[in-house]
């Protein structure tokens, strides 16, 4: 890929540049050139401290995300930009709550609670349940004949995975993909609703099905979340309410828009749909994460003075780990701007990289994605995209709203 050069003052977390598109280009020149640069950013948008160290590398974003002691999820959060009227309690509440932000020993027990949701043998027993949503949700497009590929079909099989994950009953699902579309899109005209009202929303439904599940055990995964356990510990109603905003977000947005990347990749890229449809590799799934990239990046911030990647760190300022840019490092990827569904070994880092925080759904996303384009392989196998992708504008989300298609 041919670099850009990075012009004095370029913000990487400003959404106006986000929504034309992934900075590839300039992430290349920097991972050559400075692969760790500062980011000026300005203030009023979560933090008052002129900016962060972007990480762009493969290996010193896995180092971050690894050292979870000495580079910190809870201090500033994980989240590089916020809306002007987050304000310090509101930041205080993401930091209390969501355990993406938290760190050990704290994020280390209330992990212990949630993964009880997302073992192999949970996961084993919804995929003959969503390989059947999948076959009905191409099956629909099919007849449609075109539309909204969005809507129509990435949307879909995610929000049915986590609602049905959670219990959530049929009729209330569609707000669930509502309120996570307002939560986010503090950045993005389109979504105009407060966020702030949407977490209340997403909140105020999660703990009312905390409540009646702790009231009416059902055997369920909510139920399991929110009873104790043999070390006498369940998920609070507090707890569970942020850990379903978690996965509104992580569940829901982050596969989605997988699925929406992935089939701009294969319209891109016709020999690897074909390929795709006569032999069904299951290293798809990963390739497609690694192309999509759903989150761009998250931060951490050192708790001590440190080095990384040839730069001195101070104790408290952020370091941004730039997972859109290590993703396509080309010391680690052979041809990274090759979309191969065959790519393997795959060590990419859209799951967030491994150590502490390494995404609880991953083996989850893999599987929707996975039955997701066997189903559209099967019902229709000569898709073509009508448009360009309409993107969704954030700084940290590579996300696209819509995207007209054709159902063939």
């Amino acid at each position: 890929m041919t670099e850009t050069p990075v012009p004095e003052g370029f913000d990487f977390t400003d959404p106006d540049v986000i929504v034309r598109g992934v900075p590839h280009r300039e992430f290349a020149a920097l991972r050559r050139t400075s692969p760790v640069r500062w980011n000026p950013q300005p203030g009023g948008y979560g933090f008052e401290d002129g900016g962060l160290w972007l990480l762009t590398r493969h290996e010193d974003v896995r180092r971050a995300s690894v050292d979870s002691q000495l580079f910190s999820s809870n201090a500033n959060t994980s989240i590089v930009r916020y809306y002007p009227e987050m304000g310090p309690d509101g930041m205080q509440v993401q930091k209390d709550n969501l355990l993406i932000n938290l760190d050990p020993p704290a994020h280390t027990k209330l992990r212990k609670i949630v993964q009880r949701g997302f073992t192999p043998r949970a996961i084993g027993r919804m995929e003959e349940a969503l390989r059947e949503r999948a076959a009905r949700i191409a099956s629909r497009a099919a007849e449609k004949g075109g539309g909204d590929f969005v809507a129509d079909v990435a949307m879909e099989l995610p929000l049915q995975a986590i609602a049905e994950l959670m219990g959530v009953p049929q009729k209330d699902r569609a707000k669930l993909f509502q309120w996570s579309n307002e939560m986010l899109g503090y950045d993005e005209p389109e979504f105009g609703m407060d966020p702030a009202v949407a977490s209340t929303e997403i909140l105020g439904f999660a703990m009312a099905l905390a409540g009646e599940r702790r009231a009416d055990p059902r055997g369920d995964i909510v139920s399991k979340l929110v009873q104790a356990d043999v070390d006498g510990r369940g998920l609070t109603d507090d707890e569970f309410g942020f850990f379903v905003i978690l996965l509104a977000v992580a569940g829901n947005e982050t596969t989605r828009n997988a699925i929406t990347h992935g089939m701009l990749a294969f319209h891109a890229n016709p020999e690897q749909w074909e390929l795709y449809k006569r032999e069904r590799p299951r290293t798809a799934a990963d390739e497609i994460v690694r192309w999509a990239t759903p989150v761009i990046a998250f931060q951490r911030t050192a708790t001590a003075d440190t080095e990384i990647g040839g730069r001195a760190i101070a104790a408290g300022e952020r370091v941004g780990l730039y997972y859109s840019s290590a993703n396509f490092d080309e010391d680690v990827f052979d041809d990274p701007f090759a979309f191969d569904v065959t790519r393997d070994p795959n060590p990419h880092l859209g799951f967030g990289g491994t150590g502490a925080h390494y995404c609880l759904g991953a083996n989850l996303a893999r599987m929707e994605i996975d039955l997701i384009f066997n189903a559209i392989a099967d019902q229709m196998p000569g898709i073509e995209v009508t448009g360009g992708p309409e993107r969704f504008r954030s700084s940290w989300i590579n996300g696209v709203k819509h995207l007209p298609a054709r159902y063939a």
